[in-house]
C-alpha cells in the first residue's frame, strides 16, 4: 500500500511497489516480516536511494547493490556517484569481464483452461515468458526474432501454421521498443544476471496437457463424494511430474 498527498498515476505507484518487491527478495531472498525486521537498517537505505522526495529514482537491483551492501562495514566515500547511476544503460554495470561469455534462454508457458461441467473448454489462454541469464563481458548488444504473425504479413509472406499472436507483451526496459514497433526485433544491452526479458499471452485454443473428469454425487446435507479422474494426453516420450491435484468445492 501506498499514500500520496495529491493525484498521482496510479499505474507508476503500482510499479514502484513491485519493483521494491523485487530488490528486497534479491537481498533478502525471501520477503518476510521477519526478514525486514532483521534487516530494517538495509531496508532504510533501501528506500532513501530509490525514492528522493517522492520520486522514484534507481529501482535496479544490480546496480543498487554496488553501494549498498548487506555487510555491516563502512563505507568509503566517494566523489561521485557510481557510472551506472549517470550511465544512460542504468541497468548495467560498466568493466563487467568474464573468460567465457554464456547466454541462456529458457521459455516458461503455463497453460490456463476453464472448462465447463460437461467437459466442454470454455476458455484456453497461454502466459509464458522469456527468462535470460547473461554473462558477458563489456556492454554487448543482442538481437533476437520472432515468428510474429505481424512482421510475416507486413513482408508479404505466407503466415499459415507457422506465425503466433502475441498479446499483452511486456518487455525488461532494456528493450528498444522503437526498434520493436519498426522491425519487430527484440534489441537490447541485458542486464547482468537473471532477467525476465519479456512476458506474453496467447489467446489460442490448446490441448490440455492433463484431462480430468469429477462427478460429484451429494449423499446427503453433509456428506458429498467426489469422483475425480486424471488422464495425460501429451506423447509417450515427454514427461511430467506432477505434485498433486487440487480440488475447491464451492
Amino acid at each position: 500500500m501506498t499514500a500520496s498527498r495529491q493525484n498521482c498515476n496510479a499505474a507508476s505507484l503500482l510499479f514502484f511497489l513491485h519493483r521494491v518487491v523485487d530488490v528486497f527478495k534479491h537481498y533478502f531472498e525471501e520477503l518476510e516480516e521477519e526478514s525486514l525486521r532483521d534487516n530494517f537498517v538495509v531496508v532504510y537505505e533501501l528506500l532513501d536511494e530509490m525514492m528522493d522526495f517522492g520520486y522514484p529514482q534507481y529501482t535496479e537491483a544490480n546496480i543498487l547493490s554496488e553501494f549498498i551492501k548487506t555487510d555491516a562495514y563502512r563505507m568509503e566515500v566517494t566523489q561521485r556517484p557510481p557510472m551506472a547511476v549517470t550511465n544512460a544503460v542504468s541497468w548495467r554495470s560498466e568493466g563487467i569481464q568474464y573468460k567465457k561469455n554464456e547466454v541462456f534462454l529458457d521459455v516458461v508457458e503455463h497453460v490456463n483452461i476453464l472448462v465447463n461441467s460437461n467437459g466442454q473448454i470454455i476458455r484456453s489462454d497461454v502466459v509464458g515468458a522469456l527468462k535470460m541469464r547473461t554473462y558477458l563481458s563489456g556492454m554487448p548488444e543482442c538481437k533476437l526474432g520472432l515468428n510474429d504473425r505481424i512482421l510475416l504479413e507486413a513482408q508479404g509472406r505466407s503466415t499459415k501454421g507457422k506465425a503466433i499472436d502475441l498479446d499483452d507483451i511486456k518487455f525488461h526496459q532494456c528493450v528498444r521498443l522503437a526498434r520493436f514497433e519498426n522491425d519487430r526485433t527484440i534489441s537490447f544491452i541485458p542486464p547482468d544476471g537473471s532477467f525476465d526479458l519479456m512476458t506474453y499471452r496467447l489467446n489460442t485454443q490448446v490441448k490440455p496437457l492433463i484431462w480430468v473428469e469429477a462427478q460429484v454425487e451429494r449423499h446427503s446435507r453433509s456428506r458429498v463424494e467426489i469422483l475425480v479422474k486424471a488422464r495425460s494426453q501429451f506423447k509417450e516420450r515427454r514427461c511430467s511430474d506432477i505434485n498433486g491435484i487440487c480440488i475447491i468445492c464451492t
